[in-house]
């Protein structure tokens, strides 16, 4: 009735091999993100969705959860079978501890 339910990963499952794609706005990228992410805005998925791999795992992250949920809806709409959202988004990943860099590669802010 409400479609498919959407596949999540914690924190704590992401890999070094896990291609982390970032979907935030460029001022929160810009604030803080998690070292090796990908950097694509939500609103310029359509447009850019070849440089999304299709080969292997994909975490999608967003702040807190709601618009990495909305992508990878659309992905897995569009073909992905290896795409998960990161549950609690950059607050989680902050939260535990990982690290957090701004785009001078100093330490940055989940906003």
């Amino acid at each position: 009735m409400f479609g498919p339910q959407i596949p999540t990963v914690t924190i704590s499952e992401i890999t070094d091999d896990t291609y982390l794609l970032d979907v935030r706005e460029d001022d929160e990228w810009t604030a803080g993100h998690a070292p090796g992410a990908h950097h694509l805005p939500m609103m310029e998925l359509p447009a850019r969705l070849a440089e999304v791999p299709t080969d292997g795992d994909v975490a999608v992250i967003c702040r807190s959860g709601g618009r990495s949920a909305q992508v990878v809806a659309y992905l897995m709409r569009n073909g992905w079978d290896q795409v998960r959202n990161v549950a609690g988004g950059m607050g989680d990943w902050a939260a535990a501890g990982r690290p957090v860099l701004d785009s001078d590669g100093q330490p940055g802010q989940v906003r």
